[in-house]
């Protein structure tokens, strides 16, 4: 069932979602300060381009740097990605069929939005990561 879900999905929006994550993080690695922002940019982007059987849980060691870090990605490219998924979930939940692709859009703007100090993991084992 993941797997229909995410072929419907990739057709729908993750395609579209992933090229623009891939841009950010293209934009971002412009400048050695900018990489680990492009980084997070490109993980999160397969994230989208592929998400259900995935999640994402905090990271247990992240701190002060990670709380710095996501206020810069904010102000540079997070607030941009949020909008993307904003306006992408209204369009999907148009449909009836579109409602739960326009949830799971909506379900991303907390990691759009402040993606370091997270980790994805697979749905079948949240707690790996730890």
């Amino acid at each position: 069932m993941k797997t229909i879900l995410n072929v419907i999905w990739l057709v729908l929006s993750g395609f579209w979602l992933f090229l623009g994550y891939l841009l950010a993080g293209l934009l971002l690695c412009i400048t050695v300060i900018g990489i680990p922002f492009g980084l997070a940019a490109f993980r999160i982007g397969i994230y989208a381009l592929w998400p259900f059987g995935y999640t994402t849980v905090e990271r247990p060691g992240a701190g002060a740097p990670s709380c710095i870090g996501n206020v810069l990605w904010l102000i540079l490219a997070g607030w941009w990605l949020a909008l993307a998924h904003i306006f992408t979930g209204i369009a999907l939940c148009v449909t009836i069929i579109g409602i739960p692709f326009g949830i799971a859009n909506f379900k991303m703007i907390p990691v759009s939005l402040t993606p370091l100090g997270r980790e994805i993991v697979r749905t079948d084992r949240p707690f790996a990561a730890r």
